[in-house]
């Protein structure tokens, strides 16, 4: 079990993802994480906005070259959505709650996944897109437990999951 930044990372010297059993995506949309960053590197951590906003600036290569490629190398996203304005992340002053976001959910080259069970399960929920589900925020922590669940039991048996 691996969590961080770079769980599935590939470069010409390193290719962590063909290691991987089951690559796991979370992260939310970029405004919301940039509102995440802010709010808590500025009242847990003690530094500035401005440091924050630099901070931000100063990893917008890392992010574009090697963090976001990775969630196209994920087998299941989960993708925190808000349903309020976070148009301008640097004057946000609170974090959206789980219930004013959507969850989508995709999945990638994975078999057996049972939607109809899903949408049955998770009150709220709908399919956008061809191996896309979207639960409401609230139930993000269920979605993961439902989806991950018969993934894990899979690997521990033996199996291969996609």
């Amino acid at each position: 079990f691996y969590e961080g930044l770079h769980g599935g990372v590939v470069t010409p010297h390193h290719d962590v993802a063909s290691h991987v059993d089951l690559l796991v995506g979370v992260v939310p949309i970029v405004n919301l994480e940039w509102i995440q960053k802010l709010i808590r590197d500025t009242s847990e951590r003690g530094h500035s906005r401005e440091a924050v906003m630099d901070s931000v600036v100063r990893s917008m290569e890392d992010y574009i070259n090697f963090i976001t490629p990775q969630f196209s190398r994920t087998h299941i996203n989960f993708q925190r959505v808000p349903t309020v304005d976070t148009s301008n992340p640097f004057a946000a002053k609170t974090i959206p709650s789980l219930d004013e976001s959507f969850v989508v959910i995709h999945f990638r080259n994975l078999q057996n996944i049972d939607f109809p069970w899903l949408l049955a399960m998770l009150q709220g929920s709908f399919i956008s897109h061809m191996n896309t589900l979207v639960v409401p925020g609230g139930k993000m922590g269920l979605a993961m437990e439902l989806i991950m669940t018969p993934l894990v039991e899979r690997l521990m048996e033996g199996r291969k999951i996609g």
